[in-house]
């Protein structure tokens, strides 16, 4: 196999560049966030935290996001459990808003969570209920 073209790989190629990788990886990122969201994170972005935002839209967004393997609503369901099963509320509550904006409905967010409270546990669900419930009723207010 030619891996200089191995289309499992997403905008990491060989013979891509960093400029071109960062690209893809922010196009994503504006498709999956909203441009409110990035343009609010690259405001805040300073010396301190250049390099990490740098990083994240490259590898997270330019390399595991832009990869054909899985739907975005599949990675939406990943990343929603993982925020879960590690307690990270902002990012939870973040990838809440990013889910619908990947085409999942409230309800499969729902069993996304009741999914979540067998393996991940009860407490870590009723957490994720409430912060979803909250940021659901945002977007609500948001939509009016």
């Amino acid at each position: 196999m030619d891996t200089r073209r191995d289309p499992r790989a997403g905008a990491v190629q060989a013979d891509a560049t960093q400029r071109e990788v960062y690209d893809g990886g922010m196009v994503v990122r504006r498709e999956v966030l909203g441009d409110a969201h990035v343009d609010r994170a690259n405001q805040n972005t300073d010396e301190f935290t250049a390099e990490f935002q740098n990083m994240i839209t490259r590898i997270a967004w330019g390399g595991i996001w832009t990869r054909p393997g899985l739907t975005r609503q599949m990675r939406s369901v990943a990343v929603l459990t993982a925020m879960i099963a590690h307690g990270h509320w902002d990012e939870f509550a973040m990838h809440v808003r990013a889910a619908l904006r990947n085409g999942l409905t409230r309800d499969e967010i729902k069993e996304v969570i009741l999914q979540s409270a067998i393996y991940c546990g009860v407490p870590s669900a009723n957490t994720a209920f409430k912060v979803a419930q909250k940021t659901l009723a945002d977007v609500d207010k948001e939509q009016q």
